[in-house]
């Protein structure tokens, strides 16, 4: 089915549902009224890979909403994107990266998503003075790289795509532009179908070189369809790589998450980050794993690869910047370290801090 099609089947309530993963009145009446509040949406796809016998399964726990979204507690913006915000839609927070926000829809909305303040709801972040954000790359030689992110990149039509390669494939001081969609693991038929997506991409990419950073949390995301999108980008010299988020009755079990990570290495996704769930209001204390239960995880977890897996940073993108979690000390507090900082006066700068065993963020 083409992906276009595949996506106008859609599932944006309990209604709509019911029938599938056999709903009772009332989880139908939360689900509709979370979806007021944080909008749901998933398409055929990804809806068929939920077990729908089994109300624990992984799937479903990403993509459908669940009652504990509407607890209290939780930040709109844990990452402080707003203070980094530098034209509507641009941010500006590493002296070498621009983030653009190209748009506020996915194909598949997560409810663990950090941007839930905006994903599905509003388009008063997202980015539309193109001209301009060249023009600020270009009086900011420090930026030697883009990450076009949303909602979902791939979300933008192929004539957007376009518009955006064309003009930044033209800075020299661009290394390479990345692009972070969810795509290959919720709609892949949307990369490998879409002939002229591709040849979009393969232009480009002859011009300048292109990245790929997508989210596979769970090994059962890696279906033949996602693992074909994945390689039909490397056919085009774009490089993969994944961000895994830390999920708690996602993948927070080593044999789990080794598993994503062994796959994702074959197939040719590099595994490169995993970050710590961010404490986003809808989502804080359900999906979040406290810091020396993560560690541990996260360690057994590499234990279980080969060199290529063991590249992988256990992270939380903090307001401060990007830390990593790097272990326990002897004296019972856990190391971190500055693996990316907003002040250039943190760059690299290794802490130590005592954490509570129920303590997710700093």
């Amino acid at each position: 089915m083409d992906w276009k099609e595949i996506l106008k089947h859609n599932y944006q309530n309990g209604n709509d549902v019911e029938n599938f993963l056999h709903l009772n009145k009332e989880e139908v009446q939360v689900i509709n009224q979370i979806s007021d509040e944080y909008p749901m949406f998933t398409n055929e796809y990804y809806l068929s890979l939920i077990d729908p016998d089994d109300p624990e399964d992984p799937i479903r726990k990403m993509s459908i909403p669940s009652a504990w979204e509407l607890e209290k507690g939780g930040d709109t913006d844990t990452s402080g994107e707003s203070s980094n915000t530098v034209l509507p839609g641009m941010q500006h927070k590493y002296a070498r990266t621009a983030l653009i926000l190209s748009t506020s829809k996915c194909s598949m909305y997560c409810r663990h998503c950090f941007r839930k303040r905006m994903v599905g709801l509003t388009d008063d972040e997202i980015a539309f003075q193109l001209d301009n954000m060249v023009q600020y790359i270009k009086d900011h030689p420090s930026i030697d790289n883009i990450l076009i992110s949303g909602g979902d990149a791939f979300l933008n039509s192929n004539e957007r795509i376009a518009e955006y390669l064309e003009k930044f494939t033209r800075l020299p001081q661009l290394n390479f532009i990345r692009f972070g969609t969810r795509t290959p693991v919720v709609l892949p038929q949307r990369i490998s179908e879409d002939e002229e997506l591709l040849k979009i991409l393969a232009d480009y990419s002859e011009q300048k070189q292109l990245y790929v950073v997508t989210q596979f949390n769970h090994p059962r995301e890696l279906t033949k369809e996602a693992v074909r999108s994945i390689k039909t980008l490397m056919k085009l010299g774009i490089v993969v790589k994944n961000q895994t988020v830390l999920l708690k009755g996602i993948n927070d079990d080593p044999k789990v998450l080794g598993e994503l990570l062994t796959r994702l290495a074959g197939c040719g996704a590099v595994p490169y980050y995993i970050f710590q769930c961010r404490p986003v209001r809808g989502v804080l204390n359900h999906f979040q794993v406290p810091f020396e239960q993560g560690y541990d995880i996260v360690d057994k977890a590499k234990d279980l690869q080969n060199g290529q897996g063991k590249c992988i940073r256990y992270t939380l993108s903090h307001p401060t910047g990007k830390i990593e979690i790097i272990g326990k000390a002897p004296t019972g507090e856990m190391i971190f370290k500055y693996h990316q900082a907003k002040d250039p006066a943190d760059a690299g700068r290794i802490f130590l801090q005592k954490v509570t065993p129920d303590q997710c963020w700093l």
